[in-house]
C-alpha cells in the first residue's frame, strides 16, 4: 500500500530538494543606493591681476624722440623707457645738476635770513615774548593809544575856538601832544613787532624750502632708483619716462615722432612675481562666511588641470550691484603661480571650510 502524501508535504520535499541542489554560493546582496556627494564650499568667479602695477602718465607734453623698450619686455627700476623733446623738459642728468645748484642757493638763503634775524635789535618791551606774541601785545597797545587820542584828533579846531582861554588851550594842547606821542610810539613798536615776525617767517620759509630742495636732491641722486623716489624723478626729470620698479611692460602707447600729451597714461608696468584674484560675483549671503586668511583653491579657465592655492587677503566693505545681486569684492593672494598665467584670466575660487 502506497503512502498517502498530502500537498503540503510535497511543497516541503520540493523545498528540501532545491536546498540540497544549491551550489553553496550565497546569492549576491544588492548594496543600498548612496546619496551623491555635494561640494558645500562657497564658489565665486574672479579675475587674475598682478599684485602690483602702475599706469605711467607724462608730467609734460612733448614729441616722442626715442622709445627704448618694447611692449612685453622686462624692465628694472630706473630703466629709461622713452624720451621726449620739449624746450622745458629735463633729463635726469640736467635735473641733478640743477638740484645741486639749487641746494647751494637754498643754503645761502637760510644763512642770509638767519643773519638778518640775529642782527635785529629786539626792543626791551618784547623781552619774554615770541614774535607772534609781540605783534599781538603791540596791537593791543596801539588800539589803546588810538582810543586815548581819539578825543584830541581835532586839535587845531579846539585851539582856535575863541571861547577858550589861553590857559585852557595850553592844557588841551599839552594833553593832545602827550596822547599823540603815545600813539606814535605805539605805531613804532607795532611796526617793529611786525618786522621781527617777518624776519622769523623769512627764516622758517627758507628752512622749509631748504628741506624740500635737499629732499629732491637726495631723491634725484638715489643710485638704487628706489620706488619711493620715482615720483621726484618723474616730476623733475620729465624728459624721460623711467620704470619705477622691476616688472613687465604690459602696455606701451608711445611711438617715435608722435606727440604725447601730459596727464595721459602711456605705459603700464606690472610686477608678475605675485598674483591676486579679485572676485566679481560673491553675494552678500556668502560673504558673511568668508574670513581674512581663509585658504582657497583657484582654477583657471585658460589653464585646465591645475589648482592653485591661496588665502583671502581682504574683504571689501563697499558693495556694488551685479545683475540685481548685492556683491562684494574679495581679494585672494595666490601662494602658487603658473608661467602661463596672464592678467585678466577668468578664475574659479573655492573657499575651503
Amino acid at each position: 500500500m502506497k503512502p498517502n502524501i498530502t500537498l503540503p508535504a510535497l511543497f516541503f520535499v520540493a523545498a528540501l530538494f532545491i536546498t540540497g541542489c544549491s551550489s553553496g554560493t550565497p546569492s549576491p546582496v544588492q548594496a543600498a543606493a548612496q546619496p551623491p556627494v555635494t561640494d558645500t564650499r562657497i564658489i565665486a568667479e574672479g579675475r587674475v591681476e598682478p599684485i602690483r602695477y602702475v599706469d605711467l602718465a607724462l608730467n609734460t607734453s612733448g614729441l616722442v624722440s626715442e622709445v627704448l623698450i618694447a611692449e612685453g619686455n622686462q624692465v628694472k627700476a630706473g630703466d629709461i623707457i622713452a624720451r621726449l623733446e620739449n624746450s622745458q623738459t629735463q633729463t635726469l642728468e640736467s635735473a641733478r645738476a640743477d638740484s645741486t645748484q639749487g641746494l647751494a642757493e637754498a643754503y645761502k638763503v637760510v644763512r642770509d635770513a638767519q643773519y638778518e634775524l640775529d642782527n635785529f635789535d629786539v626792543p626791551s618791551d618784547f623781552t619774554g615774548l615770541t614774535p607772534p606774541q609781540a605783534v599781538e601785545a603791540m596791537l593791543e597797545k596801539l588800539n589803546a593809544a588810538r582810543d586815548a587820542f581819539e578825543p584830541y584828533e581835532d586839535l587845531d579846531d579846539r585851539i582856535l575856538e575863541p571861547t577858550n582861554s589861553e590857559e585852557e588851550s595850553g592844557v588841551y594842547r599839552n594833553t593832545a601832544k602827550l596822547y599823540k606821542k603815545r600813539l606814535d610810539d605805539a605805531w613804532a613798536d607795532y611796526r617793529k613787532a611786525i618786522r621781527w615776525l617777518e624776519l622769523e617767517t623769512d627764516l622758517e620759509v627758507a628752512k622749509a624750502n631748504l628741506d624740500q630742495v635737499r629732499k629732491d636732491y637726495d631723491q634725484l641722486q638715489d643710485p638704487s632708483f628706489a620706488e619711493d623716489t620715482a615720483g621726484t624723478r618723474a616730476a623733475l626729470a620729465n624728459a624721460e619716462v623711467r620704470a619705477p620698479f622691476e616688472g613687465t611692460i604690459t602696455n606701451l602707447d608711445l611711438k617715435v615722432g608722435e606727440f604725447a600729451p601730459a596727464g595721459q597714461a602711456v605705459v603700464t608696468i606690472a610686477d608678475p612675481s605675485s598674483w591676486l584674484v579679485k572676485t566679481t560675483d560673491l553675494t552678500e549671503i556668502d560673504v558673511v562666511d568668508i574670513k581674512e586668511g581663509q585658504p582657497v583653491q583657484v582654477t583657471l579657465d585658460a589653464i585646465p588641470g591645475i589648482t592653485l592655492k591661496g588665502n583671502v587677503l581682504s574683504i571689501g566693505q563697499n558693495y556694488y550691484e551685479n545683475q540685481g545681486d548685492i556683491v562684494y569684492e574679495v581679494i585672494v593672494l595666490l601662494t602658487d603661480r603658473d608661467p602661463a598665467m596672464r592678467w585678466g584670466m577668468t578664475a574659479e575660487v573655492k573657499f575651503d571650510q
